[in-house]
């Protein structure tokens, strides 16, 4: 458990005040400055107006808002009810102008202040946050929340000598406590002021010495000064008094991955699996964290096997944490042992829809598409009203040319996709794909065409219509468009940097296209077939047959379907 999710958390404040209304003293309008208007005709509409925002129109809820204003302009409440509405709408810009007006009218409401603290607390605007801030304690200079949150924003900002002159004045008038000295230690940190902090961590655990986020805090400041025995000593301690303690184990197993000592991690890990007082949700949550380390060594990855089997013989009937294992394999691309263990898992028990979900993406990954069809089949019959397992199917059906089988299961698809954009966008992706293949290259770029008027930016679905069209030797200007924009934004791609290579090579840009090329297979990326076939016909336009040979021959040795290219290195050599 991260000690940091214990402190109090200024952006959750900063969404409360925002939204709140419930709170607001001047919820209703008053008259302004003795000035007169129709008090009758503003109550009325300004009613109608918090209606339609209960309602949720926030739409119809401005109208009368704005009506509000021509009767009353000095309505400072009608502006901060537009504020709360844009605001909720995601439009800051015009939520500050509307609570700016509020303020200019009454700037003495607390509400008011904490709105616009919040909009540019959001917008990571901290200076602009704690002018607000200041104003707010300036004019209710007895409220301790705004004092402390002042604080917390002094620190966040680096205004660390204000800051702790903030929670000194709490510390000096209630004592030490877990808002304002837990602050102050915190601050202290950031500041790197490790020994002031250490004084003030130990005045904590004075009162409560078992209290585990003091000695978080205290394990947290011995790390802070690189005194790695010393913090782990705290937890040991700990562990010594409260053996059993759930919050405890979690959060040493969270200090022993932060510092790396996997070794240590392992020696523990089981001891926690088998402690029934964790509940399983940490379980399954703490091995998921271990799960993605990218740095453990042979050793350290066979033990956390071990240990997810340990847990997995804990939780017979559990569907999600068989996959744990799984998950692993494949981050260490492992695909054939997943396979194998997925395999195994459906077989005891077929209902466990993660477990053929995962599967049917192994073997998407593996090139399987024989097994992906075959699966698929059986995964879209069990799981009828599963959007991916119809896709993933229709993917197989495509690649094993099982046209009309992938034309119904995409068919499917559409209806699951309802009214979802990105769902329907991966349908017409696969359905351009298809009639591609069925050499409809007219329907299969109308497909393309309806996509990119539903988005533009797509990455996927331009790179795949640019590539087509190079094929078709189509619109190649226009694929040149669509596929530098794709790498514009994913430069780092090697298949959509092949595309672009291809598209070059296509338009006549043989240099370009070959250092694309060149750099793509020097990348050390896992080597692909389609960038040796692609490179060794730019070298036979640049009549270096020696070299496209070598090339085509690099591709067919990759992939045993490229036979075709024999008949290049033959007309090549003649």
């Amino acid at each position: 458990m991260n000690m940091k999710r214990l402190l109090i958390n200024i952006v959750l404040i900063m969404t409360v005040l925002i939204f709140g209304t419930s709170c607001n003293r001047k919820i209703l309008p008053v008259k302004v400055s003795g000035k007169k208007y129709d008090v009758a005709a503003f109550n009325f509409v300004f009613v109608e107006a918090l209606k339609q925002k209960l309602l949720g129109n926030g739409g119809d809820a401005l109208k009368y808002l704005e009506q509000c204003i021509k009767i009353n302009p000095e309505s400072d409440a009608s502006y901060y009810q537009m504020a709360q509405i844009v605001v909720a709408g995601g439009d800051l810009t015009n939520g500050k102008k509307y609570i700016l007006k509020a303020i200019t009218i009454d700037d003495r409401n607390l509400w008011y202040l904490m709105m616009m603290a919040g909009m540019y607390y959001q917008e990571k605007k901290i200076d602009s946050a704690i002018i607000y801030y200041e104003k707010a304690v300036k004019t209710f200079p007895d409220n301790d929340k705004l004092q402390l949150t002042l604080g917390n924003l002094y620190s966040e900002n680096n205004n660390f000598d204000k800051a702790i002159s903030v929670f000194d004045k709490f510390d000096e008038k209630y004592g030490v406590n877990d808002a304002s000295t837990i602050s102050a230690i915190r601050n202290l940190m950031a500041s790197k002021r490790y020994e002031e902090a250490l004084v003030k961590s130990r005045k904590l655990l004075e009162k409560k010495p078992d209290e585990l986020l003091y000695n978080g805090l205290l394990a947290e400041i011995y790390r802070g000064k690189g005194d790695k025995k010393e913090a782990m000593d705290v937890y040991n301690s700990l562990i010594k008094r409260n053996p059993d303690n759930a919050t405890t184990q979690l959060s040493l197993c969270d200090f022993l991955i932060t510092e790396k000592s996997y070794d240590e991690l392992f020696v523990f890990l089981s001891t926690v699996i088998l402690n029934n007082n964790v509940v399983k949700e940490d379980k399954i949550s703490l091995l998921a964290r271990i799960v993605e380390l990218q740095d453990l060594n042979k050793e350290q990855q066979d033990k956390l096997i071990l240990s997810l089997m340990i847990l997995e013989a804990n939780y017979k009937d559990d569907d999600i944490i068989p996959l744990l294992r799984t998950e692993f394999l494949i981050s260490q691309e492992r695909l054939n042992d997943a396979k194998t263990r997925l395999e195994e898992i459906i077989k005891a028990r077929k209902e466990n829809y993660y477990a053929w979900e995962k599967l049917l993406l192994v073997y998407l990954q593996l090139n399987d598409y024989e097994m992906l069809t075959q699966r698929g089949a059986e995964c879209a019959s069990l799981f009828n009203m599963s959007f991916l397992a119809k896709i993933l199917y229709a993917t197989g059906a495509i690649e094993t040319r099982k046209f009309e089988i992938a034309e119904e299961e995409l068919r499917k698809a559409e209806i699951l996709a309802g009214e979802n954009k990105d769902f329907i966008l991966q349908v017409l992706t696969l359905r351009a794909d298809l009639y591609y293949k069925m050499k409809d290259y007219s329907k299969s770029f109308g497909v393309f065409d309806q996509a990119i008027s539903m988005n533009k930016e797509d990455i996927t679905i331009l790179n795949n219509y640019a590539y087509y069209l190079a094929e078709q030797n189509l619109k190649l200007k226009e694929a040149e468009d669509m596929a530098r924009r794709v790498i514009e934004k994913e430069n780092k791609n090697s298949t959509f940097l092949d595309t672009y290579a291809w598209v070059l090579y296509k338009r006549g840009k043989l240099k370009e296209a070959a250092r694309i090329l060149e750099n793509i297979i020097g990348s050390g990326d896992k080597p692909s077939a389609e960038w040796y076939e692609h490179y060794g016909f730019i070298l036979k336009k640049q009549k270096k047959c020696k070299d496209a040979i070598l090339n085509w021959n690099i591709a067919m040795k990759l992939d045993s379907k490229k036979s075709y290219l024999n008949n290049e290195v033959e007309n090549c050599i003649k």
